[in-house]
């Protein structure tokens, strides 16, 4: 797998669900993988761009990060195991077969790990596991990714969970569509270039042989 850093936009996230997103940063799974994480600052860039983390925390974890270079390395290194993991589990299940252990296991001992550094707080009425910085450090972003993955593997709808069409793609997304019947990641990346791949062919094939 090819390590190229890449400027996340809005486009990268169409998962359907932020740990799908993760899964998506590497892209060209189904031709030549590459990977869109190249250290930890460009996970906190991805982190930033997705919404789904505080701000306040993902300030802090900038500061460590800086101040901390190898224990940062480490833990970048547990989010790209986490994210291989996740991607072995949701690809079975697309194709609707077993799930590998090792990679099962892996998943329960993050998760494990992130209860651990979780907290039971009352909010609105509610109580939850919330996590912070003090506790977490710099794997603050891997207990939340852990804790998310979990629900959503318990409630993943399975016949609305795709690998995407498109020639050098790969990604995973949930089809939130009413229809549910969406076969790219995204109509306007790899669904435009697969139209304008076949019709380069159609055209091409129309040619007459002597021109």
């Amino acid at each position: 797998m090819r390590i190229v850093a890449h400027e996340f936009r809005p486009r990268d996230l169409v998962g359907g669900h932020v740990v799908v997103d993760l899964v998506n940063t590497v892209t060209a799974r189904n031709a030549d993988p590459i990977d869109w994480l190249d250290g930890y600052a460009r996970l906190l860039e991805w982190a930033e761009l997705s919404g789904q983390f505080d701000r306040t925390a993902l300030r802090e974890l900038t500061r460590l990060s800086e101040a901390h270079p190898r224990a940062a390395s480490r833990a970048f290194d547990r989010t790209r195991a986490l994210r291989e993991a996740l991607h072995s589990v949701l690809s079975a299940i697309v194709g609707d077969h077993a799930a590998p252990a090792p990679a099962l296991r892996y998943l329960e001992e993050r998760w494990k790990e992130a209860v651990a550094h979780a907290r039971a707080r009352e909010s609105g009425g509610s109580v939850r596991l919330a996590l912070d910085i003090e506790d977490s450090g710099l794997d603050y972003l891997n207990d939340e990714l852990a804790l998310r993955l979990l629900d959503l593997l318990e409630d993943l709808p399975a016949d609305r969970t795709r690998v995407c069409s498109g020639s050098a793609c790969g990604w995973v997304f949930i089809d939130r569509s009413k229809g549910g019947r969406r076969r790219w990641c995204d109509m306007a990346t790899c669904g435009n270039a697969e139209k304008s791949r076949r019709h380069y062919q159609r055209t091409k094939a129309s040619r007459p042989s002597w021109r």
